[in-house]
């Protein structure tokens, strides 16, 4: 509905417009020879209200959207507000014009989380930019990203003035193959899906339009809270996104726009292809091109890359009361490439085996379902340190390796600070039993909590024995009942944990230079009754969360079970990424790539857990339109999709069976294996469903 600062038409006419007192004045000085300068060259750029058709300066408008704009002049529904653009310098150069929002729009729905009675109560607070325009003599770079976002801060505080409501958010259309909507993304407006190709008086679906992106921009960072005011808790917390690569890395600050939707590109084809290698993804030569030329460019950092969906990991945590911040260190074997560069050991085996070294922090939820990443951290050890164990115990925290785990803490404490309301848990293994660590986090009084596995016996500050003796001689408070999976050979087995706990002070280790003693709680879980072919099992967790309860120490024992997600994490990574099989040449275009894969390994993981969490939620809070129409269109052998679509959980597990999960009863939910593989054909039945659909039932594209 709009022209795009980057596709004007190649056209040359003289446009004359009456001025304010009504003689002729011409737009531009020289529209033949055009203007090209810098932003700051045009002068003040004002823009002017035009208050309705009677208004002098209407004709100016009129005269420069019908004779420039492509879609002319129209129809504008509803409450309308239109602006002049002045150029200081050089005269009108454009024209932009707002009005009433579209009256359904499955995308933005899906966006904001609404349901029917929100829906109605808030459309006033939205608004559509339904014109948009540069004249097409003037180019002149962000231009046009700079006077959308004028106009977007103008029409909030003139809309509100004349018609009573604030505003909340604003929406555009832009027509794919026609423009790209690069000057909306440049003012920061968020691609959520696209239209179904037809009009807002065509609900019969008679007449097909061309389909155009759909872009919003909300004018509050709590929009969405804002027009679900009122609305139950459960149907604002389950929505889905339109485009998840969007969400993840939309605003990824690469210092230039067309990394960022490089970006995107490249995470949709890994994700839609995730054990392919670059070519494969990408599936053409200039793509596969321009994903080299993104991963060799020197702001595609891990950090950059990441920065992004570390904030929508945040957006995901603040809806959480307990959110479990796990820490695992793994590593990446490169030893089948040898030529890569800026590789470094990473077994006893010292040149032998050679790769990456990966230390990350995810976020799960009581459930087990992951949020996202909190901090990455990647290296290559130093082949002359390596190895040489005894000069490491002469070296401070912070020229140790094992510094990880507070760095890992420092950053997931700077996203507490972001959610004062939601209780984070550092989660560590036996690795993770390091004396800075515990200080660190019992520093001031708004650090997460910390729960990790004991490795090392400590001294307890006022007595002679060590702390496991202590635990060990308390009474058992009682039986926990858990199940233990499979694993290898043996079979999966229920366990009775007799449970331990008490407050202990522990002694710094000799050598360190320690504040005083260090306060914890300990929680021993030794199984009882284990069969003689298995190793019981032994655990002693130290936290600084109190326990004081039978029930608050099996709490903590069931939020450390969930750390096992972190290794199904790596796993899918790993196996279902390929991660490992990238020829890239260096570590640092290994670093970037392998940025953009743990993204999309928890992708798979997250839609993993939440076909089990939220089972009965329509599969749209994850599949795109075409996804699952294809996919219902495959499974039952009928083109004709069904009135409603299929819940999450059958979406996930018709997914998973194209992968090879069979679904019988003893088979359980599937897992993440199965799910990448689906992934993979679910892409090529959706591209080839698409074609067939555009010549033989185009109806098909539309809801039923």
């Amino acid at each position: 509905m709009k022209q795009n600062a980057d596709n004007f038409p190649e056209e040359n006419r003289t446009n004359r417009l009456p001025d304010r007192a009504g003689h002729q004045e011409q737009a531009c000085e020289s529209e033949e020879s055009g203007i090209e300068c810098r932003l700051e060259e045009l002068g003040e750029i004002e823009l002017v209200r035009v208050y309705n058709s009677r208004d002098e300066k209407y004709p100016h408008w009129k005269a420069m959207i019908e004779r420039y704009h492509y879609l002319g002049q129209g129809t504008l529904y509803g409450k309308q507000m239109r602006y002049l653009v002045r150029s200081e310098k050089y005269g009108l150069i454009g024209a932009v014009s707002f009005s009433s929002p579209a009256w359904r729009l499955r995308a933005r729905e899906e966006w904001i989380g609404w349901n029917e009675e929100n829906r109605l109560r808030y459309l006033n607070r939205i608004v559509c930019n339904s014109r948009f325009l540069i004249a097409p003599w003037v180019k002149v770079k962000n231009l046009a990203s700079w006077v959308l976002s004028k106009s977007v801060r103008q029409m909030e505080r003139d809309w509100a003035e004349q018609n009573g409501v604030a505003p909340v958010l604003v929406e555009t259309f832009v027509e794919k193959g026609r423009f790209l909507g690069t000057c909306y993304q440049a003012a920061n407006f968020q691609h959520v899906g696209t239209t179904q190709g037809r009009g807002r008086q065509d609900a019969g679906n008679e007449y097909r339009l061309p389909v155009k992106d759909i872009y919003l921009y909300p004018l509050y960072s709590d929009a969405r809270k804002r027009l679900c005011e009122g609305q139950a808790k459960e149907a604002v917390e389950v929505r889905g996104h339109c485009d998840w690569a969007e969400e993840e890395f939309g605003n990824a600050n690469l210092g230039d726009l067309r990394l960022t939707i490089r970006l995107r590109e490249m995470a949709r084809d890994f994700y839609a292809n995730p054990r392919a290698n670059i070519p494969q993804a990408c599936q053409s030569r200039a793509r596969t091109k321009a994903a080299y030329r993104f991963l060799d460019n020197k702001a595609s950092t891990m950090e950059t890359i990441l920065s992004a969906h570390y904030q929508s990991t945040v957006n995901r945590i603040k809806e959480e009361e307990v959110v479990l911040a796990v820490q695992d260190t793994t590593s990446l074997n490169y030893s089948l490439h040898p030529a890569t560069e800026n590789l470094g050991p990473i077994s006893s085996r010292g040149e032998e085996v050679i790769g990456l070294m990966v230390h990350d922090t995810m976020a799960f939820n009581r459930e087990g379902t992951p949020l996202g990443l909190m901090n990455v951290q990647c290296w290559a050890r130093d082949k002359e340190n390596y190895g040489k164990k005894h000069q490491r115990h002469k070296l401070p925290i912070e020229g140790k390796e094992s510094n990880k785990w507070l760095v890992s803490f420092s950053s997931v404490a700077e996203i507490q600070k972001q959610c004062p309301k939601t209780v984070i848990v550092s989660v560590g293994d036996r690795e993770a039993d390091i004396y800075e660590l515990f200080e660190l986090a019992m520093e001031g009084t708004g650090n997460p909590k910390l729960l990790v596995r004991a490795e090392h016996n400590r001294s307890l500050f006022h007595e002679q024995e060590r702390f496991w003796g202590y635990i060990n001689s308390r009474p058992v408070s009682g039986i926990q009942r858990i199940r233990i999976p499979r694993k290898g050979n043996q079979p999966s087995r229920e366990a009775e944990l007799a449970i331990r706990y008490g407050a202990v002070e522990l002694k710094a280790p000799s050598g360190k230079r320690a504040k005083g003693p260090l306060k914890v709680y300990a929680i021993l879980a030794v199984e009882e009754n284990a069969p003689e072919s298995t190793t019981p099992l032994k655990w002693m967790l130290l936290t600084t969360i109190p326990v004081d309860t039978f029930e608050e120490s099996v709490e903590k024992l069931e939020w450390y079970a969930r750390r096992w997600g972190i290794e199904v994490y790596h796993k899918t990574l790993k196996s279902g990424c390929q991660i490992e099989q990238r020829q890239l040449g260096n570590a640092d275009r290994i670093e970037a790539c392998l940025a953009i894969d743990m993204v999309v390994a928890w992708r798979i993981y997250y839609l993993t857990k939440l076909g089990r969490e939220v089972p009965d939620v329509p599969c749209t809070v994850f599949f795109e339109e075409a996804e699952w129409k294809a996919l219902l269109a495959y499974k039952t052998q009928n083109p004709t999709p069904p009135s409603n679509p299929p819940s999450l959980r059958e979406a996930v597990r018709m997914v998973a069976s194209l992968g090879g999960f069979l679904g019988r009863k003893g088979d359980g939910e599937p897992g993440t294996k199965t799910l990448w593989l689906g992934i993979q054909r679910l892409d090529d039945m959706t591209a080839m469903w698409k074609v067939f659909v555009t010549e033989l039932t185009p109806h098909s594209l539309s809801p039923p």
